[in-house]
């Protein structure tokens, strides 16, 4: 129930007038909150529109029903603007929160990806150790191979050498012999 009437000296303005009465008139509310703030505010955008659309009038408001109206209306809206904001705050903790724990999500897949990354070189070195060891073996066999060659190459080489100074050696005996055996003219004494 409003306390206060708004008076008002003529025009448009007297269909409000009139709702305002008879909201007076319908008794006590059965409930004992405020108005219902939709109803305040409905109130005002009527009384506004209505007194854009007056030339010039002039209406009188009690302050005592301003104040009461705006007190109803902080009573009826800030606990739900103040939860409102304590709702709006832990969420942007939260989100804070869940920005944190993405990044260092991210940090650890790049890890991963960077382990990853460290494996397959891993690997690849490894075939590369394989191939060297390979390698390695095969050149510790060809150098087996070609020091036998070698020490073979030495014994035909000696063994053709030997059989050359045979022959020289044969062959000196031989022109030795034909000496020997050509007739030597006889000293004339």
């Amino acid at each position: 129930m409003l306390p206060q009437r708004l008076y008002k000296q003529s025009g448009p303005t007297e269909s409000l007038h009139m709702e305002v009465e008879e909201m007076e008139d319908e008794g006590p509310s059965t409930q004992s909150e405020p108005p219902h703030s939709e109803d305040l505010q409905l109130e005002q955008q009527e009384s506004l529109h209505l007194e854009s659309l007056a030339p010039a009038e002039n209406v009188f408001v009690d302050k005592k029903a301003v104040d009461k109206l705006t007190e109803g209306l902080l009573s009826h809206y800030l606990p739900d603007l103040q939860n409102s904001k304590q709702a709006l705050q832990e969420l942007t903790q939260n989100q804070l929160i869940l920005l944190d724990t993405m990044d260092q999500e991210v940090t650890k897949f790049r890890e991963c990806n960077a382990l990853l990354d460290l494996n397959s070189l891993f690997t690849e070195a490894k075939v590369y150790h394989n191939k060297l060891v390979n390698i390695r073996k095969e050149m510790i066999m060809l150098h087996e191979k070609t020091t036998k060659l070698k020490k073979r190459a030495l014994k035909l080489q000696q063994k053709k050498q030997k059989e050359a100074l045979e022959k020289e050696q044969q062959r000196e005996k031989e022109l030795e012999r034909e000496r020997q055996l050509i007739a030597k003219p006889a000293k004339r004494t």
